[in-house]
């Protein structure tokens, strides 16, 4: 009795947060405690006096692979609390890795994303490489755990870190703790994980001692306006209020695409970064499908919902707080049990993914809950199937040399049709149609150190498709602060010449000052056949071969699903046919590139 009594107190103090931290912590003891003591090397009379001593006489590498900053986040707050409890881990980045350490690693926690269709982040890429071939060493004394992020909204949830932790199992190494697999809203399963592989490796400290690490993931803070500054951070949880300075549609009349240059002000947030950063932006859901929702569940915006962070207004959750539109495979299965309908139930089966899929690509949440109707919903049944708002990332289009406290974007506006409704995406139809000069709009910097300028004196060759060109032009304007006296060479791709060349005024004074050394545009659909940026470098194969031999940087930036592997094509057959060499030895050349910084992508 003694026990429960100290357990309803310890209850009734803590956040759902913190409680679901601390189910993690003593789900690791739990696991140390029934069963899992071969798993970590011990006798089960030992393990209650020897984990911590044993941990800390083994050494712990925190490695990570990202593509966003969320798993670098994670992976340093993680070093940052074994250091609390008196340890020394490695937090290295997989782009960083040695692969020779491999065989002597010890413990090893891994956090990583899920970049594409499955694909590891790309810094990670040559890590993934090493450990699935054959060159991987056998791990038999390897203890490990993995923490996977990704998004539900693709096929391939978390495939990234399913992929390395079956991988790991392969070679023999042993697992300290389950994987977590963590959607977009990662915070409190994370902060879980982290609580238990913190009880299987950490020294054995009272909770109060080490609850901390709960704090790292505390809600996200509202954003600040510029007049409550006061020595503050403005970060990914609390970002700045920005006003926008300039909000101008760049494609010209008759376009078959809105393309925007947005321009905000970053004046007094101590914000600071280097081109080739993006700029998050925190949207808000469109206030007509937030009406269109309440109008189709019979809901009222008054209507009161519990939120981790308290009890707040449904119709400000749906407008501010939580994803409305894309539906994914657990709002799915939600709305399935909520509605009882066979024809979702069917598509929860795992046998019918390629259907679910399909269904899911075809129909938005809006479409969902009309199709399959819920009578007297609880507005609280509603938010529980809906998962967190996420910012969006944006190169930043401007060098801080040259627009100091500003920050410019180019913003494609996506807007389309569906089931005769006409839909935008969150964040770029809050940019053009809610965004007027003088609004603001909540933002924090991503940096992005797999994508920098070389030293000013070496030759760069650039390539994008629309807005991808965005960090191109930060890298001319930072050039041109820098007095750089290297070459540079821009492939740019879009639609039409006459409506869609973006920045084509700007690209021109630099060609005239010499700063561009060379620029060679492909708009496709100004010809009968279609010509794309990869199409011009093979053009001019022997030309980019010489600026190759010459030491030149390559930097790629666009379209991950088509522009970045038909380019990444273009340069292999270029150093097949130029170089030559054999198909396998233009791979590894391009490999090696990457190893060096000297080829390196920004796509999405």
């Amino acid at each position: 009795m003694e026990q429960w009594s100290h357990i309803k107190a310890l209850a009734g103090s803590l956040s759902s947060r913190q409680m679901g931290w601390v189910s993690g912590y003593f789900a690791g003891f739990d696991d140390a405690g029934r069963g899992s003591s071969a798993l970590l090397g011990f006798g089960a009379s030992a393990i209650e006096g020897a984990v911590g001593a044993a941990s800390a006489a083994r050494m712990l590498t925190i490695l990570y692979g990202s593509e966003t900053g969320n798993s670098v986040e994670l992976a340093r707050a993680l070093g940052e609390q074994f250091r609390a409890l008196g340890m020394s881990p490695s937090v290295v980045d997989m782009g960083e890795y040695k692969p020779r350490r491999f065989k002597d690693e010890q413990d090893l926690l891994i956090v990583t994303s899920t970049h594409g269709e499955g694909d590891p982040p790309q810094s990670a890429a040559d890590f993934f490489e090493f450990v699935e071939s054959r060159k991987a060493p056998s791990l038999p004394d390897l203890r490990y755990s993995m923490l996977a992020l990704g998004d539900s909204t693709y096929e391939f949830f978390c495939e990234a870190g399913k992929r390395l932790d079956r991988r790991l199992e392969e070679l023999g190494a042993t697992r300290i703790h389950p994987r977590a697999d963590c959607d977009i809203g990662y915070e409190e399963p994370a902060a879980a994980w982290i609580a238990a592989v913190l009880s299987h490796l950490g020294p054995r400290e009272p909770l109060g001692e080490v609850r901390a690490a709960a704090a790292v993931y505390a809600e996200p803070a509202p954003p600040t306006r510029l007049s409550e500054t006061s020595a503050v951070v403005f970060e990914k949880r609390h970002p700045f209020l920005a006003s926008i300075i300039d909000n101008i549609v760049l494609t010209g009349r008759g376009s078959s695409k809105e393309t925007r240059h947005i321009e905000v002000s970053l004046a007094g947030s101590g914000l600071s970064f280097e081109p080739g950063d993006a700029l998050g932006i925190a949207p808000r859901n469109d206030p007509v499908l937030v009406e269109k929702m309440l109008e189709r569940l019979a809901l009222t915006a008054e209507s009161s919902v519990a939120l981790k962070t308290g009890v707040a207004n449904l119709g400000e959750v749906l407008a501010g707080a939580l994803e409305i539109t894309a539906a994914t495979p657990r709002f799915l299965e939600h709305w399935a049990t909520l509605s009882d309908a066979a024809e979702l139930k069917t598509l929860t089966h795992q046998e019918n993914a390629d259907e679910r899929n399909a269904f899911l690509r075809a129909h938005q949440i809006i479409d969902i809950v009309r199709d399959f109707p819920v009578t007297g919903l609880d507005p609280q049944a509603l938010v529980a199937g809906l998962r967190p708002l996420q910012p969006r990332l944006y190169s930043i289009a401007s060098s801080p040399a040259a627009t100091f406290d500003e920050a410019h974007l180019t913003v494609s506006t996506v807007r389309y049709s569906l089931h005769g409704l006409a839909r935008s995406g969150v964040a770029s139809g809050h940019i053009a149609d809610r965004a007027p000069i003088e609004s603001v709009v909540p933002v924090y910097v991503q940096p992005n150190p797999h994508f920098r300028l070389p030293g000013p004196d070496a030759p760069i060759l650039m390539i994008g498709a629309g807005t991808g060109v965005a960090p191109f032009r930060a890298f001319l304007q930072e050039r041109e602060a820098q007095g750089a006296s290297g070459r540079s060479w821009l492939f740019f791709g879009e639609r039409n010449f006459r409506t869609d060349f973006l920045y084509q005024t700007e690209w021109q004074g630099f060609l005239k000052d010499g700063l561009l050394t060379r620029m060679d545009v492909a708009f496709s659909r100004d010809e009968d056949r279609k010509v794309y940026v990869q199409d011009r470098l093979r053009e001019h194969a022997a030309e980019v071969f010489a600026w190759l031999e010459d030491g030149a940087h390559i930097y790629v930036c666009g379209d991950a699903a088509r522009l970045a592997p038909d380019v990444h094509e273009a340069l292999a057959t270029i150093l097949e046919h130029k170089g030559g060499l054999s198909r396998e030895a233009a791979e590894d050349h391009l490999r090696d590139l990457q190893r060096d910084r000297r080829y390196q992508r920004d796509v999405y």
